[in-house]
């Protein structure tokens, strides 16, 4: 089993919630930006630096996680590599047009309802379901 950060971006538009999902580079699944632990970096500055390789997503991460999911990773071979993603909440501060995956994943703003219902990992729909930045602070 390997640990992997996710950043569970989000913003306030009108006072609703809205969190921003991207595609797999592969499969074209939605997701939230996730990555390898980076040397130097906490956890959720870790998942800080993914959101903006993955989706231009500038902002500050809460260090504390909001939760965990856990999928099989395709790594190429017959069998995935089994992870746990721990998902910490980033307050979108602004949003590139130019970042390092842009051209490699679409990205869009959802409501954490309609966000829940188009990722495949039933924990991480909870997580986005259940997620209310007001129980940040």
């Amino acid at each position: 089993m390997r640990t992997q950060f996710a950043a569970l971006c989000y913003r306030l538009n009108n006072d609703k919630v809205q969190v921003l999902l991207v595609t797999s580079r592969r499969t074209r699944r939605w997701i939230i930006p996730k990555g390898w632990p980076m040397d130097g970096l906490t956890p959720g500055d870790s998942a800080a630096q993914e959101a903006w390789e993955e989706a231009g997503a500038k902002g500050r991460a809460d260090q504390r996680p909001l939760g965990m999911f856990s999928y099989s990773k395709d790594m190429g071979d017959d069998a995935g590599l089994p992870v746990v993603a721990m998902v910490y909440a980033l307050k979108v501060k602004s949003l590139a047009g130019d970042y390092p995956e842009a051209s490699e994943r679409k990205r869009k703003w959802v409501s954490r309802k309609k966000a829940a219902q188009m990722v495949d990992s039933p924990e991480l729909a909870r997580i986005l379901r259940d997620f209310d930045p007001r129980y940040l602070a």
